[in-house]
């Protein structure tokens, strides 16, 4: 079997079963550790950490030229918890209400999914073998991210909801566009991002639901076991589907053998 030239190797993750654990667990992470974050530290100096811890771990992911699970996911981790910290400083520094935040939110990721569109022709994520793509892909995971987080707020808080509510209501809305695509033929495309969109809220509403006090309508855990917790759920899921993926790479290439 020829090896693919190196500018068409997949440098991103596909949907499978584990991607959309992870990515699950990944959102619930980047919510939870924001908030530790900015209690442990100085809100300003919480943010800029995050912000440069963020794009050091992009640009190493941006020059590995290829899926490497550990770098990618890390990166997905650090997105989430930079999104959720872009979102947090629109509302509390600014002053924007969450819907106003969400809304502004929407329509750079709608900027960025057009911008896209008409450069590279799809959004496929199965295409994502060049840098200029990955660029994209990247700037549309962030508004996702940030926009995902204010919708959350904003039906938990701002619609006063609460947690558990929001975690409802999202894990039915998710369910839409899996039903859309298994039933409906709707294209693959389209529902996997609107169901990446969100799985950023569904797993927002989850970490605030486990993490914050009980007077705020939470469990109480705390936010600093809830990161712990969901970065250990992460690696774990991360490991064995490389593990799984490796595995299966071995008995094929046995039977092609």
């Amino acid at each position: 079997m020829q090896t693919p030239p190196r500018s068409l190797v997949a440098r991103v993750a596909v949907p499978t079963l584990a991607f959309w654990l992870a990515k699950g667990a990944s959102t619930a992470l980047g919510e939870a550790l924001s908030d530790f974050s900015i209690h442990v530290l100085p809100p300003v100096a919480a943010v800029l950490i995050g912000f440069v811890l963020f794009a050091a771990v992009l640009v190493l992911q941006l020059t590995r030229r290829r899926f490497i699970p550990a770098v990618y996911w890390l990166t997905v981790a650090m997105v989430g918890v930079f999104g959720t910290m872009a979102a947090d400083v629109v509302h509390v520094v600014i002053g924007l209400p969450y819907l106003v935040s969400a809304t502004l939110y929407a329509v750079l990721l709608a900027a960025v999914f057009t911008a896209w569109r008409l450069t590279e022709h799809t959004l496929d994520v199965h295409a994502i073998t060049t840098t200029r793509r990955e660029l994209f892909y990247w700037g549309a995971v962030v508004g996702t991210f940030a926009m995902g987080t204010a919708l959350g707020d904003f039906t938990a808080v701002g619609l006063g909801m609460g947690y558990l509510p929001s975690v409802a209501l999202f894990a039915v809305l998710i369910l839409i566009p899996a039903l859309g695509y298994r039933f409906l033929r709707w294209n693959g495309v389209f529902a996997f991002w609107f169901a990446y969109v969100l799985t950023r809220p569904l797993g927002a509403s989850i970490a605030d639901g486990l993490g914050k006090p009980v007077s705020a309508g939470g469990a109480g855990l705390g936010a600093g076991w809830v990161s712990l917790g969901f970065a250990l759920a992460m690696v774990v899921i991360v490991a064995v589907s490389v593990r799984w993926t490796g595995r299966r790479a071995q008995v094929e290439t046995a039977e092609v053998g």
